[in-house]
């Protein structure tokens, strides 16, 4: 399990926000990456440095600090929509290979590297943003049926990222919920919320 891809956003013109402005646009960077707690939401503030929120009501803060999606799951939406889908296109500051991003816990660990531990939050909401950066109509219902949302992570350890890290889960909760399953429940499928255990329930709230 690896980090394939650090990946830090540009700001460009937001046309589908009432928000100016998106750090959407995420691209790869070569060299370490220093990687923090963002401090309280609302600032704007995000976990790598570098990068920033500028739709500070949704996103940044602590439970947002970094987003990870999985190339596997990359290559199956290059192969779904037709159309490449390289590292960092959907907003995510680490593209990761042989992780289960959707399977992980919410709670469950990762040290990535010597130095940083990060802990997975919740699973990412689909925004309009995220549809008119995509350029296809529908693409929120699509991306939610698909159910493969990636998880954002909290900084547990601060320390240094870089393409090519290591992954290692270093701890996983006894009683918990899959980013998948918290975000069918948080999404399309309602009725799930009931099958989450509580502390799952609570640090999604």
């Amino acid at each position: 399990m690896e980090v394939l891809s650090v990946n830090v956003g540009r700001p460009r013109p937001n046309p589908w926000k009432k928000v100016s402005t998106t750090g959407i646009d995420k691209r790869p960077v070569t060299g370490p990456v220093v990687v923090r707690a963002p401090g309280p939401k609302g600032t704007g503030a995000v976990g790598l440095a570098g990068d920033r929120a500028y739709d500070v009501k949704h996103h940044g803060g602590p439970d947002q600090a970094v987003y990870a999606y999985a190339r596997e799951d990359l290559d199956e939406w290059q192969a779904e929509l037709r159309s490449p889908v390289p590292h960092g296109a959907f907003g995510e500051n680490l593209t990761t290979c042989g992780l289960d991003v959707n399977g992980a816990l919410i709670g469950e660990r990762w040290r990535i590297g010597r130095e940083v531990v990060l802990e997975v939050s919740c699973p990412r909401i689909p925004c309009a943003t995220f549809q008119g950066w995509m350029g296809r109509g529908g693409w929120i219902e699509q991306f939610m049926r698909a159910a493969k949302p990636g998880a954002y992570l909290r900084v547990i350890e601060p320390g240094y990222v870089r393409p090519g890290d290591s992954v290692e889960i270093v701890h996983r909760p006894d009683r918990s919920a899959t980013i998948a399953l918290a975000f069918r429940a948080m999404t399309l499928e309602p009725a799930l919320l009931p099958s989450i255990p509580r502390s799952a329930r609570e640090a999604l709230d």
